[in-house]
């Protein structure tokens, strides 16, 4: 584990083996964090939240109570995560945080916006910018404001093109049709 020397980690916190925790970070007592993660320059990690192994979150980015990140999620730089659906300052609502679960290998791109009470499905590719306000299926690549699905992603990242039975430069293999993405194990 690597923390630098202008980070906080907060006693309490549980950090993975071979995570890294880069410049003006902080890490909130109650978060587990898993292995081989990066926290970029600059990020803020909530008590009530669960990051998987191999997450790699940019500089910039705020990961509020009730988000949980599972295996291999990529956050871009300064995206936003929000845990309150209907915010007033003069209004106290830390008992209504709605949970946001983004699944295994998902893409969250720079500067994308993701609503709280959301779950983004395994592999999705959220674009750059886009807001996601509903579910997002897996492997779905969701562009726009509010983010639409526009087509599907490969596991490696590449866009998936075609119906039925398709193949990816990579060789992995899907059945695609007009509302899903399923990968052959």
């Amino acid at each position: 584990m690597t923390i630098h020397e202008t980070a906080i980690v907060d006693a309490g916190a549980t950090i993975g083996e071979g995570t890294r925790i880069w410049h003006w970070a902080h890490v909130c007592s109650g978060a587990r964090i898993g292995a081989g993660c990066s926290l970029g320059q600059n990020v803020f990690v909530a008590n009530d939240v669960v990051i998987g192994d191999n997450v790699k979150v940019q500089n910039n980015v705020s990961v509020y109570d009730a988000v949980t990140l599972e295996d291999d999620v990529f956050c871009g730089p300064s995206m936003v995560f929000t845990n309150v659906y209907n915010p007033r300052s003069a209004v106290a609502r830390k008992d209504e945080y709605r949970p946001t679960l983004v699944k295994r290998g998902a893409t969250l791109g720079a500067n994308c916006t993701i609503v709280c009470g959301v779950t983004i499905g395994e592999y999705a590719f959220v674009g750059a910018g886009s807001v996601v306000n509903r579910d997002v299926v897996p492997y779905a690549l969701m562009v726009g404001v509010p983010a639409n699905r526009i087509g599907w992603m490969c596991v490696c990242g590449l866009r998936l093109t075609g119906q039925g039975t398709v193949r990816c430069d990579c060789g992995e293999t899907y059945t695609i049709d007009n509302e899903s993405c399923v990968r052959h194990g």
